[in-house]
């Protein structure tokens, strides 16, 4: 039985919680909504170009900034500015003396580690004395794998002139990083750096591992999967948009990719994706995302990555007709709302496909269970996506799962998935032979300071916004639906 009200939905007790469906305020109504034909023209190789890893991050501090491909940090519900910190020991330690405008004698930088004739292992310390006559107004590590991407860290004084940090979930090969001081002179201060290369090898020491497909019970990082299986047709990148606010006005729209999965379900009359609810509802502006296309096994394009022609992808695009997100997301803004950051993509039987394979997402790919409540700690988890940085191969990293406090959220401490990854799926256990298991979590976030990931607890209240999801007779308004009464039925870690 459904009744409605102006906007508002209520729907059948779901668990003997009273569920609520309603919708976010928006531009564009339903009848407004775009065919696939439309969409998939819409997505000119310029959108396509532009689009960023939708991103998100915490800082010491406990703000939230979304992270750029190029590292640099945008404030995320406020306006605070990212700052630089220390990684493993707290805030650094102001050192700063007046500036001079006269002064053009930039940091020196000695004493660096690790040295280049020294093997690593999946651990490594960096250290440097760095020293200035005017002071030192800020240091940061740029670390990366020889001739690869590379990611900046703020460090901050461990003693006397000296800086340094501790990194870990390195994978094997030569590594190079860099130190960049610069000192408190006037004009914007001088700027001095300096690094060197390393090797890290952790075949003796149970570290990370090469590529391939599956935990196996040891620490991979960031490795390309080519174990295949179900969870590779079924996994696949998602194309979307969403508002750009200043200050309280909506100025535009700005294309992001995450990642998703087709999933079991019950709904006869569409098809249901498991990602990320910062993929699907931007929980400043208030309203849900635009002009969504799904890729599923992208991997297995003859392009040459993320592009605007479905017709090269294996099974083509899927075009969700509306998203369906927890209420707790809504009505809060990241991170206070990351126990929350799970949601779902409804993509129906007709009209919603372009390119090869089956019109039918169902039937094109075999759906992962979702494992609501099953989740075991210190279980070996499966994390994968399509991490901007590679694409458009699919990644994934794997070890021993933990709990993240204070957010009570999973944490895989040594994640490396770059972003994109966002909403991809957690597999505990994972099937190597099939490429398969239960979807326990999804990439959610990480810190600005350390590597890791977290994802979400998929507890009862995530099952209860799963059942909306399969619920063909639930109405979305303004490209989604809006779940609340939701609550957890399952022990929180």
């Amino acid at each position: 039985m459904r009744i409605t009200a102006s906007r508002l939905l209520v729907v059948t007790a779901l668990a003997a919680s009273a569920v609520v469906v309603s919708s976010a305020a928006s531009a564009v109504k339903p009848s407004d909504a775009n065919p696939p034909a439309d969409v998939a023209a819409y997505w000119t190789p310029e959108r396509v170009a532009s689009a960023q890893p939708r991103d998100l991050v915490i800082d010491q501090r406990g703000l939230g900034y979304l992270k750029r491909s190029d590292g640099s940090l945008t404030p995320y519900g406020h306006t605070v500015r990212a700052r630089l910190e220390q990684v493993s020991t707290g805030t650094p330690v102001a050192r700063a003396k007046p500036g001079s405008s006269s002064d053009s004698t930039p940091p020196k930088i000695v004493l660096l580690q690790p040295t280049s004739d020294l093997t690593q292992g999946g651990t490594v310390s960096f250290s440097a004395t760095i020293t200035d006559d005017s002071g030192i107004k800020s240091v940061s590590l740029v670390v990366g794998p020889d001739g690869g991407l590379t990611q900046t860290f703020s460090i901050g004084e461990l003693s006397t002139d000296t800086y340094g940090t501790e990194l870990t979930g390195f994978s094997n090969g030569p590594w190079t990083y860099e130190f960049i001081a610069k000192d408190n002179a006037g004009r914007g201060g001088n700027t001095a750096t300096s690094g060197g290369t390393f090797m890290v090898d952790t075949t003796s020491g149970g570290g990370s591992g090469g590529g391939g497909g599956g935990g196996g019970g040891g620490v991979v990082t960031n490795s390309e999967w080519v174990a295949g299986g179900y969870i590779q047709k079924a996994a696949g990148r998602i194309l979307f948009e969403m508002p750009q606010v200043r200050g309280k006005r909506i100025t535009g729209w700005v294309a992001y990719v995450c990642s998703g999965t087709a999933v079991q379900n019950t709904n006869t009359d569409a098809s249901v994706i498991l990602t990320a609810a910062h993929c699907v509802y931007d929980d400043v502006a208030k309203m849900f995302a635009q002009n969504v296309y799904f890729i599923p096994d992208q991997a297995g394009t003859t392009g040459a990555g993320t592009d605007w022609n479905c017709g090269n992808d294996p099974s083509g695009c899927y075009l969700p007709s509306h998203g369906v997100v927890d209420e707790n997301w809504t009505t809060r803004t990241f991170p206070a709302n990351v126990e929350w950051d799970y949601a779902y993509y409804v993509v129906p039987n007709m009209g919603a496909h372009s390119g090869p394979g089956d019109a039918l997402l169902e039937a094109e790919v075999t759906g992962l269970p979702i494992g609501f409540g099953t989740a075991t700690v210190p279980d070996v988890t499966d994390a994968l996506g399509y991490s901007y940085s590679k694409d458009p191969n699919f990644m994934y990293c794997a070890e021993p799962m933990q709990v993240e406090t204070p957010n009570v959220n999973w944490w895989l401490p040594s994640c490396g998935l770059s972003g994109g990854s966002s909403g991809g799926p957690w597999v505990q256990p994972m099937d190597e032979t099939t490429g398969s298991g239960p979807i326990i979590s999804v990439n959610s976030w990480g810190y600005t300071n350390q590597p890791g990931m977290a994802g979400p607890v998929l507890d009862g209240s995530a099952e209860c916004v799963f059942a909306q999801a399969n619920n063909a007779d639930a109405v979305p308004v303004n490209r989604g639906v809006i779940v609340s009464g939701c609550t957890n039925s399952y022990p929180t870690p």
